[in-house]
Order: C-alpha cells, then sequence, then structure tokens
C-alpha cells in the first residue's frame, strides 16, 4: 500500500493519472470520452487501453463515478 492506503500504480497508470489530472477541467470531472481522448492525446493510448487503465484506477480507488462522470480522488494531497 502507498502512503495514502492505496495500492501502488504501474508507471503507466501512474502516467495516465497525472495527464488526467493535468488536463482536469474546473468543474473538477471529466465524461469517459473526455478522459479517453485525454489518454490519447497524452499518453499514445487508444480506446481499448484507456478503458482498462481507467478500469485499474477506479478499482484502486484513485477515481469514482458520479452521475456517469468521472472525478479524481483526492489526487496531489499526497
Amino acid at each position: 500500500m502507498g502512503p495514502n492506503g492505496k495500492s501502488p500504480l504501474t508507471p503507466l497508470a501512474q502516467d495516465a493519472l497525472e495527464a488526467l489530472a493535468r488536463r482536469l477541467p474546473d468543474e473538477r470531472e471529466l465524461t469517459y470520452e473526455h478522459a479517453y481522448t485525454i489518454l490519447d492525446e497524452e499518453e499514445d493510448l487508444g480506446q481499448p487501453a484507456a478503458e482498462d487503465i481507467i478500469e485499474r484506477l477506479y478499482m484502486k480507488g484513485y477515481l469514482y463515478e458520479v452521475e456517469g462522470k468521472l472525478r479524481l480522488t483526492d489526487y496531489g494531497a499526497e
């Protein structure tokens, strides 16, 4: 477990999380399509790979969903 009690991420997942955090809109949430676009543009991940990374981040507690949109869980508070 990492210092915040979450499972450590692979380097690719960490890079993806950082890319999502950098491009997070002012409303602090992303649609799935916007998240896939960010990961394609920033990390050169096609949609299947982006879906897999987002699922991993969700399962490990780095992302959560509210009304069909993704939000980051206290990212940067570590």
